[in-house]
């Protein structure tokens, strides 16, 4: 553990910004994992409904730095594709 008072106080707020980091994060993935069950069983609405709200996901969590913006690109436009072949 660090001595220094100001290294103290930044070990404490790293701890804090990496379990709000973990919420976004783990927040996004289930939101993924619920519409691919969504597409898999081949619920064309509530994908839709629910694709809405992932993207709101993926976009606060670049938004806030917790992944690449690249790689939130990637994962709506895959999220997207699944469901667009879906409704087609």
């Amino acid at each position: 553990m660090a001595n220094i008072k100001s290294a103290i106080k930044r070990v404490e707020t790293n701890r804090t910004k990496h379990e709000q980091n973990l919420q976004y994060k783990s927040d996004m993935r289930s939101q993924i994992k619920r519409i691919e069950k969504l597409v898999e069983a081949k619920d064309v609405e509530n994908a839709k409904e629910a694709l809405q709200t992932t993207i709101k996901k993926i976009d606060k969590a670049v938004q806030k730095g917790v992944i690449h913006e690249n790689n939130g690109n990637r994962q709506k436009s895959r999220l997207s594709k699944k469901v667009n072949e879906l409704s087609a």
